[in-house]
């Protein structure tokens, strides 16, 4: 398998990556449309916090973390490295020093479709990682593969550059292109959320706030009482 290694790539605007940072993946992925979501597998190995950084891409052999050492030297203040394979692999690419190395140079996370190790040392030195696997099997370093390529995880494409937020919840890539409008979206949809909330702690009921009601009968759902219902033989 050979490879390259692209520099200096084009990325979203630090502020406008600064700005997704203050809202969470649920928000960001629902203002762009329910999508971006990199899927219910990859999950964070701490719990409590979020990031958001410009991505900086590696496309490896299963089982080789060569590409990983590549990348490191292309990452840079602000960046989250995101790390895929070219077939499933669940092996720890990823351990306490590569993070050390990543967390000199300014990057706030990783996110891999294969596995990390040393989790532990990564929580405790605060380095924030999502994968889809937790394994302590090492790997090699012995096949050529790609830096800053655009890599899909999936169904989502993500190029270098592009804005990925991750918390407890997930995973989320804007384009760097939509990341000042995202935000924007962002912020439309928290305004929204925070008058429903407040209307909730007031007792209103979300049927009647969303017009769920009217939604309801349209279905053909009905109310009976429990007498009827079990009269019926259906609550037996």
């Amino acid at each position: 398998m050979s490879g390259v290694i692209v520099t200096n790539p084009p990325k979203a605007d630090a502020k406008d990556v600064e700005a997704l940072a203050g809202y969470g993946v649920a928000t960001v992925s629902e203002a762009m449309g329910r999508t971006g979501l990199l899927g219910p597998e990859i999950r964070p190995i701490q719990q409590g916090v979020r990031v958001a950084g410009t991505a900086v891409t590696v496309l490896s052999w299963p089982g080789d973390n060569l590409m990983i050492h590549a990348a490191v030297e292309q990452c840079g203040e602000g960046d989250i490295l995101v790390v895929t394979t070219t077939s499933p692999s669940t092996d720890g690419m990823f351990g306490e020093l590569f993070a050390t190395a990543l967390h000199r140079r300014g990057v706030r996370g990783i996110v891999t479709t294969a596995g990390v190790r040393d989790t532990q040392e990564l929580r405790d030195m605060g380095f924030a990682a999502w994968s889809r696997a937790v394994s302590a099997q090492g790997t090699v370093k012995a096949t050529g593969g790609s830096v800053n390529v655009p890599v899909a995880v999936d169904g989502q494409v993500i190029r270098p550059g592009d804005v990925i937020l991750a918390d407890d919840d997930g995973v989320v890539v804007v384009p760097r292109e939509r990341a000042r409008a995202t935000a924007e979206a962002s912020e439309a949809r928290e305004a929204k959320e925070a008058g429903a909330r407040a209307a909730f702690l007031d007792g209103q009921l979300g049927l009647d706030r969303y017009g769920l009601r009217e939604t309801l009968v349209r279905l053909g759902v009905t109310y009976t009482s429990y007498d009827v219902y079990a009269q019926d033989g259906a609550g037996a």
